[in-house]
């Protein structure tokens, strides 16, 4: 962190490579379906960006919900922010019936919403392990 002193009052000023780092640029479509999912109580939300890993889409969203009633909650406020909002609607929408692992696919980017066994199993992270990826916290 970097100090630099002014006549008036000290000021302090964080460098740019490490906030960018804190706050990843992404599409406002992305963004909107994390803060649905987080608005929904999703646990471990996180971002792969694939753009660099050569991937058929540019971010994987990748959600948990507790139970099959919770993850359909999750999948049904993302569905409905992106199209309210923004004026998307997933091109694809899978997994609706069993409620364990919803996938929605909005061609450049795809949601994920599993259950903890689901997402424990596919492991999606480790799977692109390459990709860039962005923690997102509950908010308080």
């Amino acid at each position: 962190m970097a100090v630099t002193r002014t006549s008036r009052a000290r000021k302090t000023t964080r460098p740019r490579a490490a906030a960018a780092r804190r706050t990843p640029r992404l599409p406002r479509t992305v963004t909107g379906a994390v803060q649905a999912a987080l608005s929904k109580k999703a646990r471990d939300v996180v971002v792969l960006d694939l753009r660099k890993t050569g991937g058929f889409t540019d971010y994987f969203v990748i959600a948990t919900g507790g139970n099959p009633r919770q993850i359909q909650a999750v999948a049904d406020a993302v569905k409905e922010t992106l199209k309210k909002d923004f004026g998307e609607r997933p091109a694809v929408a899978e997994g609706v019936e069993t409620s364990e692992w919803i996938l929605l696919d909005y061609f450049n980017f795809v949601m994920h919403v599993f259950s903890p066994e689901c997402r424990a199993f596919y492991a999606l992270e480790r799977l692109w392990g390459g990709a860039e990826r962005h923690d997102f916290a509950e908010p308080a």
